[in-house]
């Protein structure tokens, strides 16, 4: 599964809110971009080690998240939020850059990881094999 680059996107966001019953964090970015990124979305793109490992090539495969919600998002100075989730997960920090990428490349690694999913032999709960 690719992973987001760290690039820097110039962004910042202007407006943040946490739906807790869609299970999406609403971005509103200062260039007019609005992004909505599923819970299961972010965790599975989620920054820290325990997923992206400690060097290329050893990310892990995020399965089982369908279902996963965000309990709290919480300000980490004036660059990043932490991501509260509620299997427990709440390493990594979420650069407006890296938030900014992931809402403008969605589509994208969303794919990506379906793909990725696919070739691991898993699919999404609540899905049926094609």
């Amino acid at each position: 599964m690719k992973r987001p680059e760290r690039r820097d996107t110039g962004h910042t966001p202007t407006d943040i809110r946490l739906h807790r019953g869609s299970k999406t964090l609403e971005l509103h970015y200062d260039d007019g971009q609005t992004f909505v990124l599923s819970a299961e979305y972010l965790r599975v793109y989620s920054p820290s080690a325990e997923v992206r490992g400690h060097g290329p090539g050893q990310a892990v495969l995020q399965v089982g998240k369908t279902a996963v919600g965000i309990t709290r998002i919480e300000p980490v100075g004036h660059y990043a939020l932490r991501i509260h989730f509620d299997d427990g997960h709440n390493t990594g920090l979420y650069s407006w850059d890296l938030l900014y990428d992931l809402g403008e490349n969605q589509s994208q690694y969303w794919q990506d990881y379906l793909d990725s999913l696919a070739e691991a032999g898993y699919q999404r709960e609540g899905e049926t094999a094609t």
